[in-house]
């Protein structure tokens, strides 16, 4: 009987098992450059100068799934008192992209006082909803559970995503009050059946399905079927294409019912991954951290 669970077959099975999912690379600062280039010829990669005093801890592990370690960069600032922190987010359609593509922002939201940390998180091809949400919420758990090494004030939590990161971070905001006390949405749809909304074979392939099979699993996936009256404030940096903010107004309106403050910042004349260049990553910089400033009373 032991020879036979080594038989050709069953070793070709345990290849299968134990082969490491390979990753989509169709979302990259480099592919959205060359996107974009050809209407926006001024463009250019930023980078974040002057941030020698940010300490930089990189692929930390945060949390196993069998032999699958998800890890977080962590861009941290010294300092006598605790200091507000703001969990990031990248985006990609659920499907591609990594935390790699949010370390310009991280280090200038840490050069302005934020302890920043960028998430990696199980795309589409690897798990679908809620695994990805479920990751986050390990990463602020771990992040919590790490406050003092990391200089974090545990009551000033943000999270930020851009995207399809937004939609997530919206979500785990929404979801999470307890624990995050802001939210900033850059370009991200706020629900996936609505008539401003065009998700299509994306969201299916994060989901698990479309909307006529799985119409529960969509309703819970977005974030405007989870506001309360403890909901947090909530900033929306968008594009002019009003597909990615889908659901926007709508959920400004439950906001203003229960007197939680939001604010929209709207990036004209730009690409739909503004955030990633300049010149409109240092004005998503400033919107960012005004807003947090307000919240937090900073």
């Amino acid at each position: 009987m032991f020879r036979l669970l080594y038989t050709p077959l069953f070793c070709i099975f345990i290849s299968i098992c134990n082969a490491q999912i390979t990753k989509d690379t169709t979302f990259t600062i480099n592919t959205e450059y060359q996107k974009n280039i050809k209407k926006y010829p001024n463009i250019k990669v930023p980078t974040s100068i002057n941030s020698e005093n940010i300490k930089r801890n990189l692929d930390i592990p945060y949390h196993k799934i069998d032999n699958r370690a998800l890890k977080l960069d962590a861009f941290t600032l010294s300092s006598k008192k605790k200091m507000p922190a703001i969990i990031i987010l990248h985006g990609g359609g659920w499907k591609s992209g990594n935390k790699e593509m949010q370390t310009t922002m991280a280090l200038e939201l840490a050069k302005n006082g934020y302890q920043a940390f960028a998430i990696e998180y199980r795309l589409s091809d690897e798990a679908k909803y809620p695994a990805a949400i479920e990751d986050v919420e390990n990463a602020i758990d771990f992040i919590l559970n790490n406050a003092k090494k990391y200089n974090v004030d545990s009551s000033k939590i943000a999270i930020l995503g851009c995207s399809s990161g937004a939609q997530m971070a919206t979500l785990i905001g929404l979801k999470l009050h307890k624990k995050i006390k802001a939210i900033i949405n850059i370009d991200g749809i706020l629900a996936f059946h609505h008539p401003e909304s065009q998700e299509g074979k994306y969201a299916e392939l994060w989901l698990g399905g479309n909307y006529n099979q799985i119409p529960k699993t969509w309703e819970d996936a977005s974030p405007i079927t989870h506001i309360t009256k403890n909901s947090p404030p909530i900033l929306f940096i968008n594009s002019q294409f009003d597909r990615f903010h889908a659901g926007r107004d709508d959920m400004i309106a439950e906001l203003n019912n229960y007197g939680i403050y939001s604010e929209i910042k709207k990036i004209e004349n730009s690409p739909h991954t503004f955030w990633l260049f300049d010149p409109w990553f240092l004005p998503t910089i400033e919107y960012t951290t005004s807003f947090l400033n307000k919240v937090f009373k900073k």
